[in-house]
């Protein structure tokens, strides 16, 4: 009888094992799937935070670009004869030569002045190199260059 004893407790403490181990599996699975639906909605929330960021970015750039175009017409702020400016966009955005228009059309002796003159909407800065390029102007490292090509 000692080894019925035995089994019939090796029999249950298996069946308790086996119990357990299906009630850990089933809530395993239940916290596993819990914590995957937790992840996909954090997932779905960053994206849409994401790509309202990038149309936020491009809206403020799309403006940008808008502002640099329009600015000569713009009296208020652009001091400049709108003839004077070529839009160029990069490096810097405009060259103006302040006072060309009139010398062309007038004929006066007034000097021409040549400005590089950047466009900034909002709370935008001059990038690395507009800053480079602006140190050279105030450095005064600028010069004219004729180059000419015998075809």
């Amino acid at each position: 009888m000692a080894l019925q004893d035995v089994a019939i407790g090796l029999l249950i403490g298996l069946m308790v094992a086996v119990f357990v181990l299906i009630v850990m599996r089933e809530r395993l699975k239940s916290r596993i799937a819990h914590v995957e639906e937790e992840f996909r909605r954090l997932m779905f929330e960053e994206e849409e935070r994401i790509r309202k960021d990038a149309v936020d970015k491009s809206r403020h750039v799309l403006k940008g670009k808008i502002a640099e175009q329009i600015v000569p017409l713009l009296r208020d702020v652009f001091r400049y004869e709108a003839a004077d400016a070529r839009f160029i966009g990069n490096p810097v955005d405009y060259v103006i030569f302040d006072g060309y228009t009139s010398a062309k059309d007038s004929h006066t002796d007034r000097p021409i002045t040549v400005v590089l003159a950047d466009v900034k909407t909002g709370r935008a800065r001059l990038s690395r190199t507009e800053r480079m390029i602006k140190e050279a102007v105030e450095a005064g490292r600028v010069r004219w260059e004729t180059i000419r090509l015998d075809l």
